[in-house]
């Protein structure tokens, strides 16, 4: 994936006057094309040319009073490594995103259910209540009918005489 840069802003980006960039172009370190009467310069290739090839860069630790010599090749490598693993990391938070998009779906498909299941179960109690209120009233009418009969019973016996 090749991304292209106007040369004015190549110029702004890298810090070097248009006509340094254009002998690096005659000189074919950089890539250069030309639309419409416009100049763009590839960027990541072009890139590589304007850091310095130097043998090693010389970090020195003040710490440890030692040095640590790096080529640009390594400094290369390992920003490419860097962005890589960047990339790596920026997969796995999509699919962990997705993932728990997905679970928030189902949850939120498993609470309407439950919510369903409840209202049908508040009716169903609602129902039986109502019918046991019923047979309530229903039992309590029976029992002062048969106290009623009972008690014309008691009244109007006489017991046998021997």
């Amino acid at each position: 994936m090749s991304s292209w840069m106007e040369i004015e802003e190549f110029s702004a980006l890298v810090n070097l006057d248009i006509s340094a960039i254009r002998s690096l172009i005659d000189e074919g370190k950089l890539i250069s094309k030309e639309e419409e009467g416009q100049c763009f310069v590839e960027v990541s290739r072009s890139a590589q040319a304007l850091i310095p090839a130097t043998k090693g860069i010389v970090i020195d630790d003040s710490y440890e009073g030692s040095s640590v010599s790096l080529s640009s090749e390594f400094v290369e490598k390992t920003v490419g490594a860097i962005l890589s693993l960047h990339e790596k990391v920026l997969d796995a938070k999509e699919e962990t995103l997705d993932a728990l998009k997905g679970e928030n779906r189902f949850l939120k498909e498993a609470l309407f259910s439950m919510q369903e299941l409840c209202d049908e179960d508040r009716k169903v109690i609602e129902t039986l209540s109502k019918q046991l209120a019923l047979l309530q009233d229903e039992l309590e009418f029976t029992k002062r009918k048969y106290k009623m009969m009972w008690n014309k019973a008691v009244e109007s016996y006489t017991p046998p005489t021997k």
